[in-house]
């Protein structure tokens, strides 16, 4: 890794943040295809740098900075979390990234909260590097794509955290992610959510909240793995053994709902995989509604 490519004249490169917390750099990536799946920065010329962005992620004073507007901002925005339910946090992650391991880490203390439901979504673009990562989905690096599109944001990159579907942070900031959880849960619910399961059938019931307001809404079932073991043999994390938390398996759009009526889903599953159900605004937008099925 290091080199550049070019693709028609333009230089292109994805975001990948290096080992520690507050550095992070630009890392050049190979589009091998047209139409490649991987949401990439391109240039002209010989501009672009790190740091040359007003929000550049490499200066840790201006990012506490943001996130601490950001916390206070939320308090005029409209509700986009749930406060009596948990605040989702999706990871997106690779075997193959070298800077992963303490946005991992952080991963495994957030699985452990009652008040968070922490996601592991592996990607598949840091493959090429010589270890292919068997947890991730193409699916994962699509949905990653998806948030930088809604976001306004030109790259994707590992470690990421999205929080509650809104915010962007990376991944290694656990002071930041943990800031915008509070923020999160001192919002109003904006609708109900509950989920229970006998044997391979799930019930979902959806109550809207006051003051509910009509929209596109995705009911969603996410199936995942509370722990799985990695030996990597290649790649820039050779030779390591890692566990992974709360590794995402399957991700699947089970229903609609318009937030004005309540409505009653029924799904059925099968295996002893956890689930959560998922409320989030088409985009994807804001989750405004998590929960365990139990």
């Amino acid at each position: 890794m290091g080199s550049s490519a070019k693709t028609g004249g333009a230089s292109i490169f994805v975001y990948h943040c290096t080992h520690g917390v507050a550095r992070c750099g630009m890392q050049w990536h190979t589009i091998l295809a047209r139409g490649s799946r991987n949401l990439d920065w391109r240039r002209d010329g010989a501009g672009g740098k790190a740091g040359s962005s007003p929000l550049d992620p490499t200066d840790p004073t201006r990012m506490k900075a943001l996130t601490f507007c950001l916390a206070l901002a939320m308090s005029a925005l409209p509700p986009v979390a749930k406060a009596e339910g948990p605040v989702v946090v999706e990871l997106f992650t690779s075997q193959g990234c070298s800077s992963c391991p303490p946005a991992d880490a952080i991963m495994h203390r957030l699985a452990r909260r009652d008040d968070v439901i922490g996601l592991a979504l592996h990607v598949d673009y840091w493959d090429y590097i010589g270890w292919v990562d068997d947890f991730a989905d193409p699916a994962h690096t699509l949905r990653q794509q998806a948030y930088a599109r809604v976001g306004g944001r030109s790259m994707i990159y590992t470690p990421q955290m999205i929080v509650q579907g809104v915010e962007d942070v990376v991944g290694a900031r656990e002071d930041q992610v943990l800031a915008l959880i509070e923020a999160h849960k001192a919002r109003p619910a904006p609708m109900g959510l509950a989920a229970s399961r006998v044997g391979d059938d799930i019930t979902i019931t959806l109550t809207p909240g006051a003051g509910a307001q009509a929209g596109f809404y995705a009911v969603q079932l996410v199936r995942y793995t509370p722990l799985r073991h990695a030996s990597i043999q290649r790649g820039e994390l050779a030779g390591h053994e890692l566990d992974y938390a709360n590794v995402v398996d399957s991700w699947q759009v089970v229903g609609q709902w318009d937030g004005q009526s309540e409505k009653r889903l029924s799904v059925t599953t099968e295996g002893e995989l956890p689930a959560v159900v998922l409320v989030q605004q088409a985009g994807p937008g804001p989750i405004l509604a998590a929960a365990r099925v139990e």
